[in-house]
């Protein structure tokens, strides 16, 4: 194992003119990146002193710069805190106020604690060589992606080190190129992005998601790695089919989606288009107790399942913490034998099983089939109980959004005297379709009892940037 530090220097030695990162019109080279990260990381010094072991909140927004800034900290031995940058400021205090950050990158802090602005340029002078050999005790931290409560830290366990020949995860394999399309604060796109960084990967990276520009820079650098939620791959697959042909994807490799349950049908399809070797999947959590995938020849074989488990363990438990029945679902709880991960600012949900300590959950329903395959049905904060009778909003969004003019949906349970919760869906649409046609097309995909009560067709976006909902908050708005 290596240092980031010393793993980034590697790369610049071995191939100084290869492209390490490309954003729009711009690439910086390996060479470039050393000598830039390595002048930045003396910059942000010289602003706060020694950071080895502390926080660094970086508040960027996607761009080669947000990679420079991050690693100019691992330069340092520091750990990158990550927040959106289009965070509103009261909740960017909360997030600081917890990190306790020695500096912050991007947005300015209120509390007037040392500041690099956006934009931030390290004096000339300073010098570029390389810095001494540190490691940061931890490699990134970020924020929760919960629907509920107040927002807390998931430090990783992992310090800053580097495995020259690649983590075993799908896709990461030494030297391919990977479109960044996802926001960087978000897990899932800066894991993928920042462990292909350091393992020779050149990134090229979106300012933001665009579904036509992902085929356009597919085919214009020839991307071997993808890394989209479920929401993406939908946006990109219901572009015009001859829109999609103008552009050659032949080049990709792996097509990994995560972040949230993907329908069937949506996953099907990229399978049909692709090809299932090409299409992988993941399921962890930014906790990383534990983690499967699947690849798309085995999921059709396994049909709904996020695949067996490839670290850690994984039981289904019932409310008294027993295990159910292969194929029953319940609660999925996690265990591994090294810690991954700590909070700041919460407690995890925690319980012992069969006298062993340290099965944790993040809160998510499944079953496990008598092969070993994880299958996941929603959030357990999310379930709708309709007349005594489990609706599982993921499921009723899935069907909804198999309608062409539907942008998304999501279904929330609110509060009915009749049958203690009714289902309710918030539906943005792109054409004029009315309720009665999403009814009746609703009707043909689900169960009576899963299809909404009601519905409420709106303009505006109901998920964020990495494809979230926060459904808590959407079904309190509607109590």
């Amino acid at each position: 194992m290596l240092s980031i530090s010393r793993a980034m220097t590697q790369l610049a030695d071995a191939a100084p003119d290869r492209p390490a990162i490309t954003c729009g019109d711009v690439t910086v080279t390996r060479a470039e990146l050393e000598t830039r990260t390595n002048r930045l990381a003396r910059a942000y010094a010289d602003l706060v002193g020694d950071v080895r072991g502390r926080m660094v909140t970086v508040a960027l927004p996607n761009s080669i710069e947000f990679f420079e800034a991050c690693t100019a900290v691992w330069k340092l031995g520091a750990t990158p805190h990550l927040v959106s940058a289009r965070m509103p400021p009261a909740e960017q205090s909360d997030l600081i106020a917890l990190a306790n950050p020695a500096l912050v990158v991007g947005n300015a802090p209120a509390d007037g604690r040392p500041h690099a602005p956006t934009g931030f340029t390290p004096d000339a002078a300073l010098s570029a060589a390389q810095l001494p050999d540190v490691v940061s005790p931890s490699w990134k931290a970020l924020c929760s992606g919960g629907s509920t409560g107040r927002p807390k830290l998931i430090v990783d366990a992992q310090p800053g080190t580097v495995d020259p020949q690649g983590p075993k995860v799908a896709g990461l394999l030494p030297e391919l190129t990977q479109i960044v399309s996802g926001p960087l604060y978000h897990n899932s796109a800066f894991f993928w992005g920042a462990q292909g960084l350091h393992i020779g990967h050149h990134l090229v990276v979106l300012p933001r998601f665009d579904a036509e520009q992902v085929l356009a820079t597919v085919d214009r650098h020839r991307i071997e790695l993808a890394v989209f939620a479920p929401t993406m791959m939908r946006r990109i697959l219901l572009l015009p089919d001859d829109l999609k042909a103008r552009y050659d994807v032949s080049s990709l490799r792996f097509v990994v989606h995560t972040a949230a349950p993907c329908p069937d049908w949506l996953k099907q399809a990229w399978i049909d288009w692709l090809g299932p070797k090409k299409i992988w999947e993941t399921y962890s959590g930014t906790e990383n107790v534990a983690g499967t995938a699947i690849r798309g020849d085995e999921w059709v074989a396994h049909r709904g399942s996020v695949g067996r488990v490839k670290h850690g363990r994984v039981r289904i438990l019932d409310a008294d913490g027993n295990d159910v029945a292969a194929g029953e679902v319940g609660e999925i709880f996690m265990n591994s034998d090294r810690e991954t991960y700590r909070y700041v600012g919460a407690d995890p949900r925690e319980r012992s099983v069969d006298g062993e300590a340290g099965w944790q959950s993040l809160g998510d329903l499944g079953r496990l089939d008598a092969d070993g395959y994880l299958y996941v049905v929603d959030r357990r904060t999310d379930l709708i109980l309709r007349g005594g009778a489990n609706v599982f909003p993921a499921e009723v969004e899935g069907a909804l959004e198999r309608h062409p003019d539907v942008a998304e949906a999501v279904v929330v349970g609110v509060a009915d005297d009749d049958l203690g919760q009714r289902v309710h869906a918030i539906v943005r649409v792109e054409s004029a379709v009315t309720e009665d046609e999403l009814r009746a097309f609703v009707a043909t995909q689900l169960a009576s009892y899963k299809c909404p009560s009601s519905y409420e067709l709106v303009d505006h976006p109901l998920r964020d940037e990495a494809g979230k909902a926060r459904r808590s908050a959407l079904g309190a708005a509607r109590a």
